[in-house]
């Protein structure tokens, strides 16, 4: 009779916290119990491990076996424990030496050929694993991910009697090293394709170099989501840390993408039917949600005031905070969400208010509910308020193209690297950091005061326009806030002049 000890991970958000299965083979009646707060996936592990074993030629021992998931608090799911299991009952039986398992993690779902299936979430297990100076052993298919880990030695592996020929020396088994993250950036929409919008296509270069929010007001067929759909591409590219940590989520969420994909920006637009954990995360087992799933990159909502308003005042605190928390019984998972919000709206229920043609039918009293939709709280934590006037068909036939996405792209990288010399971005530094950056005069004060007095901006609402000046003097590389840079950013404070008027082309 003896324990058998083998690593691995559990997975709880980002985190992946060690986990040791320990198996024991006692005597007794035939009885094989799973202890460690396992949840159904893992408890009906034993039949696949049994049936594993049997068919790959191994003998599943007799007698009374318990297996302990330690820490014993911890919550373990899904079937990435299989492997370790299997490994663990050959080790107590004799089968297999204990030796080659030291320092090594096995991860793995069995099937009941002996077959291994790949599993959710390894590379925060590669991760963490890498930091720790362990080896891992996964399914072949998790492989090319596992290796993506800064650090990492990985193996992958396609059968539980491959694997245990490999530990017993009798069949290779080849370890591989990191593998380093393809540079570069894929072509994506061109800005040059939009016409016309002149005013938007500032408003996005702004938002770009800043990464503030930006909300686009106009009537069907402005081209607000043509604009919202070239903002990543005039964002750089992530570096490695960046990269890392955003395939990190998308690897628990199961649509990580290809390698070469990784340093590009998330842009994720969801469906206005969307529910509160889709966009926010939850679930029995947390998940994250799509402004997790758009941390480092753009979350787009279009049609925002068709949204469920539980959901967008979700949106509060992750916008301020830059992280969403999920709460459960059992436990509290947080999962990080920097993402730079674009919304767009119509300016009314039918879409035409403001318009010369006259088209619009909509009463004043329908247009005050629509846009009562959206609550103070959440307008005032986006910094670009926006009008898209439609297009004239002279903009729209006019030869020739318009400023191209890697030339506005040059401007915002040059804006990005001052902020990054002053220690952050200007959406994300904090106030005293602006206020310092901006060097107001007499004249900026009395500006920006004059239009707290008319708008009505409340505190945050202030430092929104002081940042967004502060992007825009970075723009022009100047040293500090002129009164020009202040006047253009409280321009972008459209929804801030109150009524329903307030959005109208």
């Amino acid at each position: 009779m003896s324990v058998a000890t083998v690593l691995t991970r559990a997975q709880l958000g980002l985190e992946a916290p060690p986990v040791r299965v320990e198996v024991f083979c006692g005597d007794g009646l035939p009885l094989v119990t799973i202890v460690g707060l396992a949840e159904a996936a893992v408890r009906e592990s034993r039949d696949r491990v049994r049936a594993a074993l049997v068919n790959s030629g191994y003998r599943f021992p007799d007698g009374r076996i318990t297996v302990n998931l330690a820490p014993a608090d911890l919550p373990k799911g899904g079937g990435r424990y299989d492997l370790a299991i299997a490994l663990g009952l050959l080790v107590a039986s004799g089968q297999l030496p204990d030796a080659p398992l030291v320092a090594t993690e096995f991860y793995g779902e069995l099937s009941l050929s002996g077959q291994l299936r790949p599993v959710r979430g390894l590379l925060p297990a590669s991760v963490r694993a890498a930091a720790d100076g362990h080896r891992l052993v996964v399914p072949s298919v998790n492989a090319p991910e596992a290796c993506m880990a800064p650090g990492a030695t990985v193996c992958g592996t396609g059968s539980l009697p491959g694997l245990v020929a490999g530990l017993m020396g009798k069949a290779p088994l080849e370890f591989e090293g990191a593998q380093s993250l393809p540079s570069g950036q894929a072509d994506g929409p061109d800005l040059a394709d939009v016409r016309g919008q002149d005013a938007g296509k500032r408003a996005l270069e702004v938002a770009a170099a800043g990464g503030h929010g930006l909300l686009l007001v106009g009537p069907p067929g402005a081209g607000k989501s043509m604009l919202a759909q070239r903002l990543p591409g005039l964002l750089p590219p992530l570096d490695d840390t960046e990269a890392i940590e955003t395939a990190m989520i998308h690897s628990i969420a199961r649509d990580l993408p290809p390698p070469e994909q990784w340093r590009l920006r998330p842009f994720r637009a969801p469906h206005h039917s969307a529910s509160a954990p889709a966009v926010i995360g939850g679930g029995s087992r947390p998940r994250p949600g799509e402004i997790s799933l758009a941390h480092h990159g753009v979350l787009f909502l279009d049609e925002l005031p068709e949204f469920n308003r539980g959901v967008l005042e979700a949106l509060r605190e992750p916008l301020e905070t830059g992280i969403v928390c999920i709460a459960r019984s059992a436990h509290r998972v947080t999962f990080p969400a920097r993402f730079q919000l674009v919304a767009a709206m119509n300016p009314c229920p039918c879409g035409h208010a403001g318009e010369r043609s006259g088209r619009c039918r909509c009463a004043p009293r329908q247009v005050q509910r629509y846009l009562e939709k959206l609550s103070g709280p959440l307008l005032d934590r986006i910094d670009l308020h926006v009008v898209v006037k439609g297009v004239d068909y002279a903009d729209l036939h006019a030869p020739g193209a318009g400023v191209r996405t890697r030339e506005v792209a040059a401007r915002v990288a040059g804006a990005r690297e001052r902020q990054l010399e002053r220690g952050g971005l200007n959406a994300v530094i904090d106030v005293k950091a602006v206020e310092t950056a901006a060097q107001l005069d007499a004249g900026g004060h009395r500006l920006l005061a004059a239009a707290v007095a008319r708008l009505g901006l409340s505190a945050r609402g202030c430092h929104k326009a002081l940042r967004v000046a502060l992007t825009v003097a970075d723009l022009a590389g100047a040293g500090r806030v002129e009164e020009a840079h202040l006047s253009e950013a409280l321009g972008y404070r459209r929804l801030d002049r109150g009524g329903a008027g307030a959005p109208t082309a």
